[in-house]
């Protein structure tokens, strides 16, 4: 963080000191929401919770060394009192933000993809230059503050992941923090229960691209060509356009397309040359994730050969999304329960299929925030799991689990299933159930706690 005197942060944020004993004292470390995560010269911001009030945890950060705490009541220990912390920390963000001269703003949406494309445009950039980017999927309002707070004056890159589950959302989030490219993945089916439809979701995520500059002022819009809707985004803007996909007609392009046990090679493609992309992260679905960072890599002015060499070498960063967890005994573990929408289960299931070389276990749970098409979009999951040629399914939940199971069923009445109420009874199933070249993929909406699940089977050997 840009360091700043606790006077200078109240004047910012309309806030008041309190019981603060140095107004000139300085935060120097970033802000946290969580009291764990205090740093010597931190900034903590006291945030009521569903189960959790942060302003019962303001001494402690003090005690971990935070410099003050942000909160909407006097807490008994150096505060900065304001009347919405989220609002508060928003008006700090732009703030840091517009002292930024030196630093390119990147924001990026979709559906799907947007955590693991950040994460691969993270670890292109940095080839580049220091880059601060959105940790894990902290990507709302409360999320996008706490990342702008972690840039410093040296920062060339501002990764900002975006989400949306109403329409103004993204249009907030680019007010407090303007961004001079935008990066649309695709429009899918992630809270379209929220939505009503594709096309109000795309309504949404184009808010992205109303934002940036024009052409003139350095603008850059950069569009999914192999999306529809995405790339009918371009009459939105007046920003340049950049195209990433596998369209022939697409400026950033993936061509000489090769697979080995789910992992992927490909000939990246750009105006200005070729070069041979190696993926380390799993997935087909990933050669799009791949062309959208090397698509606004290109457009920063990097080489070819410098982002697909960033690209090869580019690993996992967030857990939960196709994290691969290997057991000595052989069995693998795919968990990709962090979340789950109709696109992002054919992606992982496709990945399930390459990379198994013994029995493909899939256990899905539950999909969340689909509205009316919750039932249609169960059927359509179970129905591919069986078209693929899985040896088990497993699936977890209620109504739902059974609508996928069913839909399996008729598509191979032969395909074993099982279908339990929970991970608990899930893991009772798989404890006794894994063997030595097993690939189990594990995926569900994150309210099923799968993940806990996957780390449950990872060490069980």
């Amino acid at each position: 963080m840009i360091p700043m005197p606790l006077t200078e942060i109240a004047s910012l944020t309309g806030g008041r000191l309190d019981a603060v004993p140095d107004p000139e004292a300085m935060v120097t470390a970033p802000a946290v929401i969580d009291s764990r995560l205090v740093q010597p010269g931190g900034l903590f911001a006291a945030l009521p919770g569903a189960h959790v009030d942060g302003h019962d945890y303001a001494a402690q950060a003090i005690a971990a060394g935070a410099t003050a705490v942000m909160a909407a009541r006097p807490v008994g220990v150096p505060a900065i009192v304001v009347d919405d912390v989220t609002a508060a920390m928003g008006r700090l963000a732009s703030a840091i933000a517009a002292r930024l001269t030196d630093t390119t703003v990147i924001a990026l949406t979709g559906s799907s993809g947007k955590t693991s494309t950040k994460d691969l445009l993270l670890q292109v950039l940095q080839y580049d230059a220091p880059t601060v980017a959105t940790d894990r999927s902290f990507n709302n309002e409360i999320g996008l503050p706490l990342t702008v707070l972690r840039a410093e004056p040296t920062t060339r890159y501002l990764v900002l992941e975006m989400g949306a589950r109403h329409a103004g959302h993204i249009a907030y989030l680019t007010r407090l923090v303007p961004p001079r490219i935008g990066l649309v993945l695709n429009v899918g089916t992630a809270h379209i229960g929220e939505f009503g439809g594709r096309e109000a979701i795309a309504a949404a995520k184009g808010e992205l691209v109303e934002a940036l500059p024009s052409a003139a002022d350095g603008g850059l819009a950069v569009l999914n060509a192999d999306d529809d809707l995405v790339a009918a985004m371009h009459t939105r803007t007046q920003a340049v356009i950049s195209t990433f996909g596998r369209a022939p007609h697409a400026d950033i392009r993936a061509t000489d397309i090769d697979h080995d046990h789910g992992r992927v090679r490909f000939t990246l493609t750009t105006p200005l040359g070729s070069a041979l992309v190696a993926l380390q992260v799993p997935g087909e679905h990933q050669i799009s994730n791949a062309l959208a960072a090397a698509a606004v890599a290109h457009g920063v002015g990097m080489a070819p050969t410098a982002i697909a060499d960033a690209l090869s070498n580019a690993r996992p960063l967030s857990s939960g999304r196709l994290e691969i967890l290997e057991r000595s005994d052989g069995v693998v573990i795919i968990n990709d329960a962090f979340n789950a929408n109709v696109d992002s289960m054919a992606a992982g299931l496709r990945t399930l299929m390459a990379m198994a070389t013994g029995r493909a276990i899939a256990v899905l749970g539950e999909m969340r925030e689909l509205g009316d098409e919750t039932s249609t979009a169960h059927a359509e999951v179970g129905r591919l799991a069986a078209d693929l040629g899985i040896d088990l399914l497993v699936t977890v939940g209620a109504t739902d689990a059974t609508t996928l199971a069913q839909a399996a069923h008729q598509a191979r009445a032969d395909l074993p299933i099982e279908t339990v109420p929970d991970r608990h009874a899930a893991y009772s199933l798989l404890h006794g159930l894994l063997k030595p070249g097993d690939t189990v993929l594990i995926k569900a909406s994150h309210a099923l706690h799968l993940d806990e699940l996957a780390t449950q089977l990872a060490n069980d050997q």
